[in-house]
């Protein structure tokens, strides 16, 4: 899972469960938040989907309760979706301040809660569109007085929607990973490829990625 969906969880759950997976995995856990978007989920299991506006509501107080609770012991908090009053949150992570956070985002509300508590931001979209959202990212980043680079800008490729396919050939690999590096993209997760195409992933593994690192 990239992100996890804030609408089926209450925020102080599903940090209980994060700390839990970060102590069985001796503090290897990566967490990933989403406020959500696909409302047919929702609907086969009965779950309700909010308005937009109470959509991001909820989510950015769930980000502040998850990044509270996961550095420290005792939290409370009064909010319009959410309260928490001295929630007792022991044993803390294993990872010190805490796990490492990403959040899912696109538009400025989100980007600049990214600015305030995200180790990494995620988003998929052109090149374009991934252009014109890390210059808001940055100019959030300023706002708040944070160093942009302290923020991963990481990209999720669907390859079988995206505008060219990474596993066609190495040279397409490159030459897509490199369009958005240029944009500043730092991480990305693609979709596997087919298995004709594994051939082209074990060239990028061994040739391109050790290149790109350097």
């Amino acid at each position: 899972m990239l992100v996890t969906c804030n609408t089926f969880r209450h925020p102080a759950l599903l940090a209980k469960q994060a700390v839990t997976v970060d102590h069985i995995s001796n503090g290897r856990l990566e967490l990933g938040l989403g406020a959500g978007w696909y409302e047919p989920e929702h609907r086969m299991y009965g779950i309700e989907f909010p308005s937009t506006g109470r959509l991001i509501g909820r989510f950015e107080e769930a980000v502040q309760i998850v990044d509270s609770l996961l550095r420290s012991e005792v939290v409370t908090f009064e909010g319009r979706h959410y309260t928490l009053r001295d929630a007792q949150f022991r044993p803390g992570p294993v990872q010190k301040p805490r796990p490492r956070l990403t959040i899912g985002a696109h538009g400025p509300r989100m980007l600049k809660l990214c600015a305030q508590y995200a180790d990494a931001w995620n988003s998929f979209g052109s090149v374009e569109e991934i252009r014109d959202r890390n210059q808001v990212l940055n100019e959030k980043c300023a706002e708040v007085g944070r160093d942009p680079d302290d923020v991963v800008r990481s990209l999720y490729l669907w390859a079988a929607k995206a505008a060219g396919d990474p596993w066609d050939s190495i040279d397409a690999f490159n030459d897509i990973v490199g369009r958005y590096r240029e944009v500043g993209i730092n991480e990305f997760i693609i979709d596997q490829p087919r298995p004709d195409q594994m051939a082209v992933l074990e060239r990028a593994a061994v040739e391109a990625i050790p290149a790109l690192r350097a």
